[in-house]
């Protein structure tokens, strides 16, 4: 059975490796672990020079990004609305988030939020590549991520028969459990 330790790494591309990288130590205080460059796919031997770089993301996280000069300029699914493709991290609790935004906002960068979801607070920007990047801390309880858990197969069967939000988590966004 497989058996996985945890995510090694997400890839995606940019338009500018080296403004990328830049941009990730400046914005988001990552460190540059490692930067790859070749000639050839290794996995497929096609012919296609890119930068590979791979920035700590905490907690042996790796966030990595492709420049490929051969291609067409990246683009984005139209199909998807903006807010769907994001890269999430999360940072301790409420103050941090705040402290966060709140330099962001002082480099230079529109700032979404802070966005109350019930059990994770978050705010939202975009990178240099068009990428939509969240901050978030998690506020849940440990009984509200339980029950979480507990109603997600329920959920998951009902919009897979009626496609609208299901009933089984109504309470999250209830007074109750908001602290706000």
């Amino acid at each position: 059975m497989i058996d996985i330790k945890q995510m090694h790494h997400v890839a995606y591309r940019c338009n500018d490796a080296k403004e990328t990288v830049e941009w990730y130590q400046e914005m988001l205080n990552m460190e540059l672990l490692v930067a790859i460059s070749e000639d050839r796919v290794p996995s497929t031997k096609e012919p296609d020079p890119y930068m590979h770089v791979f920035l700590d993301a905490g907690m042996g996280n790796i966030l990595a990004f492709f420049e490929l000069p051969t291609k067409p300029k990246m683009g984005r699914d139209t199909n998807t609305p903006e807010w769907v493709q994001h890269i999430a991290f999360e940072v301790t609790d409420r103050d941090a988030l705040i402290a966060a935004k709140a330099e962001l906002e002082q480099k230079g960068l529109d700032v979404l939020g802070i966005t109350n979801h019930g059990v994770i607070h978050s705010i939202y920007f975009f990178d240099p590549n068009g990428h939509r990047l969240e901050l978030t801390y998690r506020s849940g309880s440990e009984k509200q991520m339980a029950e979480l858990k507990r109603v997600a197969p329920a959920m998951i069967e009902e919009w897979s028969v009626t496609k609208k939000a299901p009933q089984h988590a109504a309470w999250l966004h209830q007074q109750e459990f908001s602290e706000e």
